[in-house]
């Protein structure tokens, strides 16, 4: 039977923990704090960074790791609040585009501030700058060994 050396049983008990726990975190307090789940965060934001505000659902599942029909749920409920809206895509009607509204990209703007303490509080604290970057490196890593296609990849700063 194939096992793990104890180290990397360690590292990968350490590295499934953090995927269990951190995700549990990040919707208590979003839920808490915006009445948003981090999927539907993470769905806002990505729209909030596109041009226009704009992308299509075919695109936004694909950054989020999620099939068209729990991504369809979602914006269901963000458009009940009028924070996302959806029309066919006038270039192809085959297709529908998410565009973030004007309250969507408000609540965005308000939910961020207590989900950057909680990121920071949670994974950037209690790293030096050089682990950081490491996380990072090595979390690229991962995704590339995960799945070939590129993910979702925030705006610079002088993007925002």
């Amino acid at each position: 039977m194939s096992r793990l050396s104890d180290d990397d049983l360690e590292t990968w008990s350490a590295l499934a923990t953090v995927l269990e726990w951190l995700p549990a975190a990040l919707d208590a307090q979003l839920q808490r704090d915006a009445e948003l789940t981090h999927f539907e965060y993470g769905v806002m934001f990505a729209l909030a960074h596109a041009d226009d505000r704009t992308l299509r659902m075919s695109t936004l599942a694909g950054y989020s790791n999620s099939s068209l029909s729990r991504l369809s749920r979602a914006v269901a409920r963000l458009e009940k609040k009028d924070w996302v809206r959806r029309a066919p895509d006038p270039a192809d009607g085959r297709y529908t585009l998410a565009t973030l509204t004007d309250a969507g990209e408000l609540k965005v703007d308000r939910a961020a501030p207590g989900h950057v303490d909680t990121v920071n509080r949670l994974v950037f604290d209690s790293l030096t700058r050089t682990q950081a970057r490491q996380l990072g490196e090595i979390s690229r890593r991962i995704m590339k060994a995960v799945r070939a296609e590129e993910g979702w990849t925030p705006p610079s700063s002088a993007d925002r």
